[in-house]
């Protein structure tokens, strides 16, 4: 077998390795969360629970909805809660085919990315989701009560948690489009009206049609955008530098 064959299967046995340790590492956190899948549950209702009026409820549609659905919630927070462990795996798997420069660059911005994405989550579930579900309630006809099905509960606000956490991204997504010179940072302040006008509509699909959560999605966004131009033009100044210190 050629070298270039076995480097193929070297890779490939490594990559399955890898993988492997993902797969043992979340269903690990999974069975030691399973114990816990119905606290944990009642947490995340909380939000909703908190601005429900007098007499309403989470209901169970289906029969076996209180079995499966914080099952289901145990193994998305195991997914959450190994994340950080997966992307390391993942580095590890490619950091050896990258150059020095580049894993300078690389480890900064997937560390900053895992917080942004924690920190997007943290502020959907304590800031964004009580206001949403005040404003949802108070839509309520008179003499209808509100009893939502835990099933679709779980739903919307896994993807709530899933676009907060993303929107949270939009300065790693700046920073890798001004490293790969697809835009120069000049070009991100000409565009910041266009930006803008695009992250509150971007909002305004994610959010309920209340202005107050649109605004409360759209202003970190934006100001994520800020600091991502910031940091931009830092780096964009510190290669500048190196390159005239550099030799002639």
């Amino acid at each position: 077998m050629s070298g270039d064959g076995q480097s193929l299967i070297s890779h490939l046995l490594e990559l399955r390795q890898r993988l492997l340790y993902a797969v043992v590492a979340v269903l690990a956190v999974f069975v030691a969360l399973l114990p816990f899948a119905n606290p944990l549950y009642a947490w995340l209702a909380e939000p909703l629970k908190a601005t429900l009026p007098p007499g309403s409820q989470l209901v169970a549609i289906e029969v076996a909805s209180t079995f499966f659905v914080p099952m289901k919630l145990a193994f998305f927070a195991a997914l959450f809660l190994a994340a950080p462990f997966m992307l390391y795996q993942i580095w590890a798997f490619v950091a050896p085919a990258l150059y020095e420069k580049e894993k300078r660059l690389a480890k900064p911005l997937l560390l900053a990315a895992t917080v942004l994405f924690y920190a997007g989550c943290a502020f959907t579930y304590f800031l964004l989701l009580p206001v949403m579900f005040a404003y949802l309630n108070s839509t309520a006809p008179e003499g209808v009560a509100m009893m939502t099905d835990i099933g679709k509960y779980l739903d919307f606000v896994l993807v709530l948690l899933l676009a907060g956490g993303a929107s949270f991204e939009v300065p790693i997504a700046v920073l890798i489009a001004v490293l790969l010179d697809w835009v120069k940072v000049e070009q991100l302040a000409e565009w910041r009206g266009y930006v803008v006008v695009a992250i509150f509509i971007l909002a305004a699909i994610i959010t309920p049609p209340d202005g107050l959560s649109q605004v409360m999605l759209a202003v970190p966004m934006w100001l994520l955008y800020e600091a991502g131009i910031l940091v931009a033009r830092a780096i964009a100044a510190g290669r500048a530098k190196a390159e005239a210190g550099g030799p002639a």
